[in-house]
C-alpha cells in the first residue's frame, strides 16, 4: 500500500530537510585525514567546561525521566532575563518552539508572514498546519524589508516571523526600523523575533526584542543554546512570551521534551560568563578574518552579525561546494538557501578558516 496517498496531502508539499554527511563519513569516502566542517553554524570553540562537567554529573541519572517542567533552567532564565517563569517555554531546540507556535495559532484559515530567504522552519512548520504562507523578498539582496512585511499582513495573519540576525544572510534589522514595524502591526498579530544569533551581534543599533516584550508589545523572543553556548548536539532552545500563550504551548508540547543532560548543561552554560565572552571574541576574530579575506579577493558578501558569512562567488556554488568537499572543507551551498551563486561558511577556528580561504582561492583561480 502507498501510504503517501492516504496521508494528509498538504504534507507532501514539504521538502524534507537534507542534513550533511557526518565528518567521519566524508573522511572515509574521500580518503581525507582532516576535514573542516564549516556548514552548520556550530560553535567550533565548543561548550563551556562547566556545561561538560554538568553533563558528566547528570549522566548517572539518565535512568529517570527528565524534569518535564525544566524547573531549574526556567528559573535560571527568568532570573537572567528579568521575566516570570510562566512566560518561558523550553523546547527541544528553538525549532520545536517554532513548531509549537504554529500548532497553537495557525490553521487553514489563517496565514503567516515571513521573509524569504530566511530560516526554513517558518515555512515547514506552517505547512504542517496547512496554513497560508506569505513570503516577502529580502531587500538589497540580504536584509529584511520590514515595511513590506508589515504591508503583507492581512486580516487573516496570526504571526510575522523576523529572523534577527537573519539566517542565511547574517544581516540585522535595526531598532528604528523595528520600532516603526511594530507600530504598523494590527492588534492580534504576533511578532516573533528569532534571535538565535543575538549574542554574536556587535552593532549598537541592534534591538533586543525583550525590551518590546517587557513594554507590553505582542512579541515573542526566541533564543537558543545551540549557537554561542555550543550545545547544538543537545537541542535546547526557548521562547519568552505572554503567559497565556505559553499556557497554550504547554498543552501541545510533548512531555519530557528536553532531556536531562540538555537541561543540566544549559543551566551551567548560562552561568559561565567567561566562556560566553571567549566565544564572542573567538567569533569576532574569525568573522573579521573572513571579511578581510573576501575583501582582498574582491568577493561581495553579506555583512554578518552572526557566526557565519554568506559570500557571493559569482558562479555555480554547488560545483564549488563539491570541489571544496574533496579538499576537506564542508560549507553550505547556496542552492538550498535561495542564493545559487553563494556559499554560506560558518566561522571556524583559524586552521579551518585558513583552509577554506586557501581552497577557495585555488578553485576560483583555476
Amino acid at each position: 500500500m502507498d501510504w503517501s496517498k492516504i496521508a494528509n496531502q498538504h504534507l507532501l508539499e514539504i521538502s524534507p530537510y537534507v542534513p550533511g554527511k557526518p565528518v567521519e563519513e566524508v573522511q572515509r569516502e574521500l580518503g581525507l585525514d582532516t576535514v573542516h566542517k564549516l556548514a552548520s553554524n556550530e560553535n567550533i570553540l565548543g561548550p563551556s567546561p562547566k556545561a561538560v562537567e554538568a553533563i558528566r554529573n547528570a549522566a548517572a541519572q539518565v535512568n529517570f525521566y527528565p524534569d518535564g517542567s525544566c524547573y531549574y533552567l526556567v528559573d535560571a532564565l527568568a532570573k537572567t532575563h528579568g521575566v516570570e517563569p510562566s512566560q518561558i517555554v523550553i523546547g527541544n531546540g528553538t525549532d520545536e518552539v517554532i513548531r509549537l507556535l504554529c500548532n497553537a495559532l495557525l490553521g487553514p484559515d489563517g496565514n503567516v508572514v515571513y521573509a524569504h530567504p530566511s530560516f526554513v522552519m517558518y515555512k515547514i512548520s506552517s505547512m504542517v498546519m496547512d496554513a497560508q504562507r506569505i513570503e516577502v523578498p529580502l531587500k538589497d539582496t540580504y536584509t529584511h524589508d520590514l515595511d513590506a512585511l508589515a504591508a503583507a499582513v492581512t486580516d487573516k495573519t496570526r504571526m510575522v516571523f523576523v529572523c534577527n540576525p537573519n539566517n542565511p544572510t547574517g544581516t540585522i534589522v535595526k531598532k528604528a526600523a523595528v520600532d516603526a514595524f511594530l507600530d504598523k502591526l494590527p492588534q492580534g498579530v504576533l511578532a516573533v523575533f528569532d534571535e538565535a544569533y543575538f549574542e554574536y551581534v556587535e552593532d549598537p543599533e541592534y534591538p533586543d526584542s525583550l525590551d518590546y516584550f517587557k513594554a507590553g508589545r505582542a512579541v515573542v523572543c526566541l533564543r537558543t543554546f545551540s549557537k554561542v553556548y555550543g550545545l547544538a548536539g543537545l537541542r535546547v532552545g526557548y521562547g519568552i512570551m505572554d503567559s497565556s500563550l505559553a499556557g497554550v504551548l504547554h498543552r501541545v508540547r510533548n512531555p519530557f521534551n528536553v532531556n536531562a543532560l540538555a537541561q543540566a548543561a544549559a543551566v551551567a552554560a548560562l552561568g559561565d560568563a567567561d566562556h560566553l565572552a571567549a566565544a564572542r571574541k573567538f567569533n569576532s576574530d574569525g568573522k573579521n578574518y573572513l571579511h578581510a579575506e573576501f575583501d582582498r579577493m574582491g568577493l561581495s558578501y553579506a555583512a554578518s552579525e552572526a557566526n557565519f558569512v554568506l559570500v557571493d562567488i559569482k558562479r555555480d556554488a554547488q560545483a564549488v561546494f563539491e570541489t571544496l568537499l574533496k579538499k576537506g572543507v564542508i560549507v553550505r551551498p547556496g542552492k538550498f538557501l535561495g542564493f545559487p551563486t553563494h556559499l554560506r561558511v560558518s566561522i571556524g577556528d583559524q586552521a579551518g578558516n585558513q583552509a577554506f580561504i586557501k581552497a577557495l582561492e585555488e578553485i576560483l583561480g583555476s
